[in-house]
C-alpha cells in the first residue's frame, strides 16, 4: 500500500526540507508539485532557492489552483509525489474567490484514489496563533484547518515539525 504522508508545522519549521529528504529516499520517478506563484521579486527569489535545493531527480510541475487535476495527471507516471504546499494552494483559491469546498473535495478524492503514488503533502498549521482580525483571514485559517484535519484523517502518517524536529503523531 502506498503512503500518504502529511507534514504540518509553522513557518520555517523545516517541513519542506523534511518532506524532500523523506521522499527522496524512496525508489522511483519523482514529481514535485509546487503551488507558489512568483507575484513579486521576493517570492520569485524564494521559488528559485527552493528549485536549487532539489536534486535533478525531481521533475517539477507548477500549479497554483488546479492541483487536483494535476495530481490525477501526474500520479500514473510517478510513484513518488511531493506537494509543497497546501498552505499557498488554499490562499490561491481564496484570493481568486473560487469555491474552496469544491476544490477541497476534489483534492481529497484525487489523493485517495486507488493506485496512488507514495504521496507527501506539506501544509502549515495556522490554528495555533491569534484569531485573524479580518473575515478573509478567519476563513483562510478555518478552511486550511479543516482541510488539514481531513487529510490527516486519511493519511497513513502525519508529522508535526517544530524547530526542524519531526514529531510523528500518526502512523506505525
Amino acid at each position: 500500500m502506498s503512503k500518504r504522508v502529511l507534514i504540518l508545522g509553522g513557518a520555517r519549521s523545516g517541513k519542506s526540507t523534511f518532506a524532500l529528504k523523506e521522499a527522496s529516499a524512496l525508489a522511483g520517478k519523482k514529481a514535485f508539485l509546487a503551488t507558489a506563484e512568483a507575484l513579486d521579486d521576493e517570492m520569485a527569489a524564494r521559488i528559485a532557492r527552493h528549485r536549487s535545493e532539489r536534486s535533478p531527480v525531481w521533475d517539477t510541475f507548477e500549479e497554483a489552483v488546479e492541483l487536483p487535476a494535476l495530481i490525477s495527471k501526474v500520479v500514473p507516471d510517478y510513484p513518488v509525489v511531493l506537494i509543497d504546499c497546501l498552505t499557498l494552494w488554499v490562499s490561491n483559491i481564496l484570493l481568486r474567490a473560487l469555491p474552496f469546498k469544491r476544490y477541497a473535495d476534489q483534492f481529497l478524492e484525487a489523493v485517495s484514489g486507488p493506485g496512488m503514488a507514495d504521496l507527501y503533502m506539506v501544509s502549515n498549521e495556522v490554528g495555533l496563533g491569534i484569531v485573524p482580525d479580518v473575515p478573509l483571514g478567519r476563513q483562510y485559517r478555518d478552511d486550511l484547518g479543516r482541510l488539514n484535519a481531513d487529510i490527516a484523517a486519511a493519511a497513513t502518517d502525519v508529522y508535526f515539525m517544530v524547530a526542524g524536529i519531526p514529531m510523528k503523531i500518526k502512523g506505525a
